[in-house]
């Protein structure tokens, strides 16, 4: 896998493409209007998008149907040197439609167990947490 990054103005503007080819802005979030994420806001969102569709493709594969899917997912961040690493990721899963309970809870744990490649690369230096909430009641 290969991303390459160019720089699109005179200051902290880059787009972002893999091999999809689709277009990635990533900016500097103190800037006073950012015009992309910044990579610690697209890390969070890897870590999400990455369950997101491994819940979903196990969920679909058992017949499973998705009305709603939303995620947040928020990180602890700590200081390191001068940097800020984050400590913590919880990702809070929210979903609806006629999903048995034991299913919606073994697509997160295989997910974020055994499937997610961005958590998995993480573990050891950033505890990743979750919880799902299934039809509007909390389920973890």
């Amino acid at each position: 896998m290969k991303v390459s990054l160019e720089r699109i103005n005179d200051d902290y503007l880059f787009k972002g493409t893999g091999g999809s080819e689709v277009p990635v802005y990533i900016d500097n979030k103190t800037d006073t209007a950012p015009k992309g994420a910044s990579p610690m806001e697209l890390l969070l969102m890897g870590v999400g998008g990455c369950s997101a569709i491994d819940v979903i493709m196990i969920l679909k594969k058992q017949r499973q149907t998705i009305t709603h899917y939303g995620i947040e997912v928020a990180g602890e961040r700590k200081e390191v040197k001068g940097a800020k690493p984050f400590k913590s990721i919880h990702v809070a899963i929210d979903l609806e439609g006629e999903i048995d309970t034991a299913k919606a809870l073994r697509a997160a744990r295989l997910s974020f167990e055994k499937y997610c490649s961005v958590s998995i690369t993480l573990e050891g230096a950033v505890s990743v947490t979750y919880d799902i909430t299934l039809n509007g009641n909390k389920i973890t």
